[in-house]
């Protein structure tokens, strides 16, 4: 048994960074690659397809946190509540596949499984993939939702990235409880 990993939600100044964990299982998803890389419409319909015919988590960081230990940290943790949630799930896998050049082993205190780094895994790993358009689906659903309750900062075309609008809005209407106070956007409005 198998789990891919993979984030989303480093760079935004706002909102939480998600993890997904995805175990295939024997399922043989056409089209999986690196969510980043595919239309919105067809992100949406892989992501269906994963969740119906494999096993997946989500792991999430709020921004509060994130400021609080720092985002590489919040990442590791993220990807460890995903990888946790989905071997409750599941059973513990043989070994967890992440996209990137660092696993939490060593990192966060709860993650008790063997794990390799794969730098570019979200394009060349399936598992990894499909963790991928789990997490970025889901949290691009969570900036929708938060943008009704915060429509000044474009959050449901932007994600949260520091894109000119959500520059304005920050300028015009300050930070809200979702914004990461330590990146340095969102912090040089307290020296304006």
């Amino acid at each position: 048994m198998i789990f891919g990993v993979d984030e989303a939600g480093r760079g935004p100044l706002a909102g939480p960074v998600v993890a997904g964990a995805v175990w295939l299982c024997d399922s043989a998803i056409d089209g999986l690659a690196d969510s980043k890389k595919l239309s919105a419409k067809r992100r949406a319909a892989l992501e269906a397809r994963i969740m119906a015919e494999a096993h997946w988590a989500i792991g999430v960081v709020e921004a509060e946190e994130i400021d609080r230990i720092n985002i590489f940290a919040a990442t590791m943790l993220a990807m460890t509540r995903a990888v946790g949630a989905l071997a409750v799930k599941v059973g513990d896998p043989a070994m967890v596949l992440i996209d990137g050049n660092k696993t939490p082993e060593g990192r966060v205190g709860d993650w008790r499984w063997a794990a390799r780094a794969i730098v570019g895994g979200d394009a060349t790993e399936a598992a990894i993939s499909a963790a991928s358009i789990i997490a970025k689906e889901h949290r691009d659903r969570v900036m929708r939702e938060l943008a009704l309750a915060h429509p000044h900062y474009g959050w449901e075309r932007n994600a949260g990235y520091g894109t000119a609008q959500h520059l304005a809005g920050l300028r015009e209407h300050g930070p809200c409880e979702h914004h990461r106070r330590t990146f340095a956007p969102v912090a040089q409005l307290s020296f304006l």
